[in-house]
């Protein structure tokens, strides 16, 4: 088979430059990744073993990862014999950058280098770090359970070849042709202090060898099975990048060990940026399945629900059966353990930073929080702790608001817990539907995160208190804060004739409406709609009918509510009053206020060129006078 040349995906040339020689901040850290990748492999290979007798007979006694110096050639080489790569596998994995997408991982570059080198880590681009040091790389490989050898060449500027080579076994060979500038890398000591300081942690025995000499860099120990007083800040810190393939800092460590009926140990970290395939559909977690420090897998849905899978770490148990398939494994009832005893020890964690470090929390609420009340609507048996847990905007308070909190500040005589849904807190905030809870003081949660629309189903109460939307038609603000006073001002402010405006809209609107109530709701806006008590929630309807998932082709007609004191609808009613007969008037005004009823709901009229010949109309009278 002839040589082959191939064209990296995207802008690389400039994508490259960027990546590899102007984000990082350090540059040794390109032998971290390489050693990162490399201990992946051998990883892969041995949970492969362990479930395939072909590659049981192909995986050496030990895995290691060797680092040779030559200095005559100016190559540092980083060797592994673990799984290797395929040719389709060369060309998908070491050919396409930034594999989530990079047209849109080279939008987001602001060319700020702390901002850019986070988002470096979101989207795995760490082999690419070799050509920060390197004029060329060569990658050479050979897929375990294959004969043949590939060799991937490129000088980091736009191209790549692959061709046909030798290799003895399976593994990989990454060779780095260092550039003249890179001298440093070719010096044993430098080497030893890179290792040291960035890859001590790794499970894999990293050598360096230098002539006839074979040195051990690394304690080659699992970080998770010594103790924690054994271990530092800085080496949780790069085990982190490590097992998570990130570059920001871990903003929780949850390092336990479990003794009992069940043994088991975990290292787990909340990272302090979001990572970039958090609202991926597939909603899988990244944590890694050890036993007795053998790895399994890294796609195990039953070890932690999908509300954690931001989570990141290890979790090493004793007790679960080595020899068993991946289908096997996710059906073994010790994992059912060890995903109740890893829930409870996060929300505990999470509990106690919310009540000793609200700010702190805050950070993390603003970038998880919405994934976490995905546990209120999947996880029933813990759904009463992520309620503790759980923050919200409110109307009457700034920053962030437990439940309890709000509780401790609801109103005499109030029973229930009111919140409103929406796209986004500004416009949510605006809503006319709130006007008269502000009035009376009347705190009402913001929600704004999609799954809101959803667990609000399925919880149904807080500390014996209701959850009702102030987007729902009822009177429970009439009795709020009201006293006979109240009644008689009331009712003094009511413009008379109010009744007979509201069976004329009744009529004008007919089956685009399913009533016309006056309402004490509003103080500002003259209309607004509700939903009935029986009916679905506005916003939740919204949101499904985006999705196609209503299972209905046009909108539940709802309430329209006016203000009984607003100076409009004052006129309208003494229009009404006036005219005992048809009025196309108050017809087009009654339109006009379900149309701007809509608007305020971000929706659109019923009928928009009604609508802007009603608009016409008006401007058109208006000018006239």
């Amino acid at each position: 088979m002839t040589q082959e040349t191939f064209t990296f995906q995207a802008e690389v040339g400039k994508l490259l430059d960027i990546v590899a020689r102007s984000l990082y901040s350090h540059k040794e850290v390109f032998l971290r990744e390489l050693i990162s990748n490399a201990s992946d492999a051998c990883d892969k290979l041995r949970y492969a073993a362990l479930t395939d007798k072909k590659m049981a007979a192909i995986a050496g006694e030990t895995f290691q990862i060797d680092l040779s110096i030559e200095k005559k050639k100016k190559t540092l080489t980083v060797s592994d014999n673990g799984i290797g790569m395929s040719r389709d596998e060369l060309n998908e994995l070491l050919g396409t950058i930034a594999r989530s997408g990079t047209q849109a991982f080279a939008e987001q570059l602001s060319g700020d280098k702390d901002a850019d080198m986070s988002l470096i880590g979101q989207f795995g681009v760490g082999f690419y770090s070799a050509f920060m040091v390197a004029d060329e790389v060569e990658v050479l490989t050979r897929r375990a359970g294959e004969d043949k050898a590939w060799l991937w060449i490129s000088d980091g500027k736009g191209t790549y070849t692959i061709d046909e080579a030798e290799r003895e076994s399976c593994g990989t060979d990454i060779i780095l042709h260092l550039s003249s500038k890179e001298k440093e890398f070719l010096e044993a000591e430098r080497i030893r202090n890179v290792v040291k300081t960035y890859s001590d942690h790794v499970g894999v025995p990293v050598n360096l060898k230098t002539g006839e000499d074979t040195e051990t860099l690394n304690s080659a120990s699992a970080l998770w099975v010594r103790e924690k007083k054994d271990i530092s800040a800085d080496q949780y810190k790069e085990f982190y990048h490590h097992v998570a393939h990130a570059f920001d800092e871990p903003w929780l460590t949850m390092h336990n060990s479990v003794e009992g009926v069940l043994s088991y140990k975990n290292l787990l970290f909340i990272p302090s940026m979001q990572p970039f395939d958090l609202f991926n559909p597939e909603r899988k977690a990244n944590i890694k399945l050890y036993v007795n420090r053998v790895f399994i897998t890294d796609d195990c849905e039953e070890l932690v629900p999908s509300y954690l899978r931001f989570l990141r770490g290890v979790i090493d148990s004793e007790d679960i059966s080595l020899n068993i398939s991946r289908e096997m494994l996710q059906r073994d009832p010790m994992l059912a353990k060890i995903r109740k005893g890893v829930v409870k020890r996060v929300i505990g964690e999470l509990k106690k930073k919310a009540d000793k470090k609200p700010e702190e929390f805050a950070e993390f609420w603003s970038n998880f929080g919405a994934v976490i009340k995905e546990g209120l609507y999947e996880d029933h048996d813990n759904r009463d702790k992520i309620l503790e847990i759980c923050r919200f905007r409110t109307t009457e308070n700034e920053g962030l608001s437990s439940l309890t909190d709000y509780v401790e500040r609801m109103k005499d005589g109030q029973d229930a817990i009111y919140f409103i849904t929406g796209e986004d807190e500004e416009s949510v905030a605006r809503s006319p539907q709130l006007e008269g809870f502000r009035a009376k003081g009347v705190e009402v949660l913001l929600l704004t995160d999609p799954i809101d629309d959803f667990w609000m189903q399925s919880v149904t109460e807080f500390q014996e208190k209701s959850f009702k939307s102030v987007t729902r038609a009822g009177g429970d603000l009439d009795s709020l804060g009201k006293d006979a006073k109240d009644d008689d001002k009331d009712k003094k402010g009511e413009t008379p004739g109010m009744d007979g405006l509201v069976a004329r809209l009744k009529v004008a609107l007919g089956d685009a409406v399913k009533d016309v109530r006056s309402s004490s709701r509003l103080t500002d806006s003259a209309v607004c709609l509700v939903a009935d008590d029986g009916d679905m929630d506005i916003n939740l309807e919204r949101i499904l009918k985006q999705h196609k998932q209503a299972g209905f082709a046009g909108a539940t007609p709802r309430i329209l509510e006016i203000n009984p004191k607003h100076p409009l609808v004052s006129k309208l009613a003494d229009a009404a009053k006036e005219s005992t007969e048809s009025n196309p008037a108050i017809d087009d005004a009654a339109h006009m206020l379900l149309d701007q009823a809509r608007i305020l709901e971000g929706e659109s009229p019923v009928d928009p060129l009604a609508f802007a010949r009603r608009v016409s109309q008006m401007m058109e009278k208006g000018l006239s006078l």
